[in-house]
């Protein structure tokens, strides 16, 4: 068994590491650029939700208060004229991305813990380079990745999302996994 403690380098230079990478990803190669997409006749749009006085949260438009309402014939017709929509309201603000990036850290930190204890639980003492290489990465990419496939099933995320946000994991889950390789005790 390796403790965290032994441990500490890794977690703290993967988290850095990865930071970095998800950096370069966002900013300089630009493949999440289409994402997100605009709103046909914006303005039309903001002013009307704007009227409704939406608060900050998670929505659903035409929403059902249970699976019985779903199938109605008045639900059936709203799913029909549409729009239908899942949106996420944010408060009236610039996003604060010091606030975002601090919490993603947090993440990555958290991440590397993860990793740790899982990969000093199963790899007991000195291991090849390879060996703590293939485990730690998959740990991550699964932290990383792992959920990202319930957006596009449940969420109607578009797939090509999901499959750069995994993609994203698999990038983060190879540097961690190097970086606990290559400073494993």
């Amino acid at each position: 068994m390796v403790g965290i403690t032994a441990l500490w380098l890794p977690i703290l230079l993967s988290a850095v590491i990865v930071f970095v990478a998800s950096s370069v990803i966002h900013m300089v190669l630009g493949y999440h650029k289409s994402d997100v997409k605009k709103v046909p006749n914006e303005e039309a749009a903001r002013s009307g939700l704007r009227g409704a006085d939406i608060p900050p949260g998670d929505y659903v438009i035409p929403h059902a208060p249970g699976m019985k309402e779903m199938g109605s014939p008045e639900m059936v017709q709203k799913y029909q004229e549409g729009p239908v929509l899942l949106m996420t309201v944010w408060p009236n603000r610039v996003p604060a991305m010091g606030k975002s990036l601090g919490m993603w850290f947090a993440y990555l930190l958290i991440v590397g813990v993860l990793v740790a204890y899982i990969a000093g639980r199963s790899l007991t003492g000195p291991q090849e380079y390879m060996t703590v290489f293939r485990f730690t990465s998959v740990v991550a990419f699964l932290a990383y990745a792992g959920a990202e496939a319930h957006n596009s099933i449940w969420w109607a995320r578009s797939w090509s999302t999901t499959a750069k946000n995994m993609f994203d994991g698999l990038v983060y889950g190879l540097l961690t996994g190097g970086t606990f390789a290559g400073f494993w005790p």
